[in-house]
């Protein structure tokens, strides 16, 4: 991966943007706003070197809150746009941004086939079990027996079990990480940034205005490092146990990853061998002979 680096390299205040946070107090969107500029200052990556695609909800508010090549898609439509424009430059590095509601509902067509792909992105997935931007709506990951906005008398649907099924569809980058802990939200996006393929990242996220369930403190106390107690991030079958068993603790950390197979850019046969990419291709071409036939 090419990524153009700065002579010192890059700095939080790089950054920095004079645009104010304006998400309640207490939310887990600061938490992740800050590990995700962490993550790139640590890569080496500066603000003209990466693209930051947001996808539309409270977590879509950052867009404008931070310096960078950013793009703020349609409600649960940002990945076919993040990958379209990976092909386009593959030697940029972009992190792609949704919440649970958009990717999990509207947009998961999208989200199976980006792991299908295997794209070589960064996903980063809000996961607040609501519709916080507009005002507190169960989302297909509110939990079961829960009051919210919209069904005040919880959830008549079943809840989707997310992780159970992301690893049905074999992604090669699976981590899981809590808006509370920006040490290790930090860590587990520098590793995402240098995956080959497509990396899923899911952050637990307080949102204390409208999910009075899945707390901060909740997640305080039933968080643990699963890398720290020794977790093979190599074991397909062990990674899914432990992500999908949250009955008592929950892991965080890299659950699963493999590097061995090429993400779908390095499986295009008519782009193997080319030293360009396709936006260096780009030339102005005339088309007037072509127009002559429809007039």
């Amino acid at each position: 991966m090419s990524i153009p680096l700065q002579p010192n390299g890059p700095r939080m205040k790089d950054y920095s943007c004079a645009n104010k946070c304006t998400w309640c107090d207490g939310c887990g969107d600061f938490g992740i706003w800050t590990a995700v500029k962490r993550s790139l200052v640590e890569s080496g990556i500066p603000p003209h070197g990466v693209l930051l695609c947001y996808d539309v909800g409270c977590h879509g508010n950052a867009s404008d809150k931070l310096l960078g090549y950013r793009f703020h898609g349609l409600h649960g439509r940002v990945l076919p746009f993040a990958a379209g424009a990976k092909l386009a430059n593959p030697t940029l590095p972009i992190m792609t941004f949704g919440g649970d509601g958009a990717s999990f509902s509207e947009g998961i067509g999208h989200l199976v086939h980006a792991v299908r792909s295997n794209y070589p992105i960064v996903f980063v997935l809000h996961n607040n079990a609501n519709y916080g931007l507009t005002l507190g709506q169960a989302s297909s990951l509110t939990w079961q027996n829960q009051k919210m906005n919209s069904s005040p008398n919880g959830i008549p649907e079943h809840t989707l079990p997310s992780m159970d099924f992301l690893f049905s569809l074999e992604p090669t980058f699976v981590a899981r990480t809590f808006s509370g802990d920006i040490p290790q939200m930090t860590e587990v996006l520098k590793a995402a940034l240098k995956h080959r393929g497509f990396a899923f990242v899911d952050i637990l996220q307080a949102c204390p205005t409208w999910n009075h369930f899945a707390t901060h403190d909740y997640f305080l106390e039933h968080c643990y490092d699963a890398n720290k107690e020794g977790h093979d991030s190599s074991d397909f079958k062990k990674a899914r146990q432990i992500a999908v068993d949250t009955s008592k603790r929950i892991s965080t950390g890299i659950l699963y990853q493999r590097e061995d197979l090429p993400d779908f850019y390095e499986r295009l046969v008519p782009r193997q061998g080319r030293k360009t990419t396709p936006v260096e291709e780009v030339e102005i071409t005339d088309v007037s002979e072509y127009m002559k036939m429809f007039i």
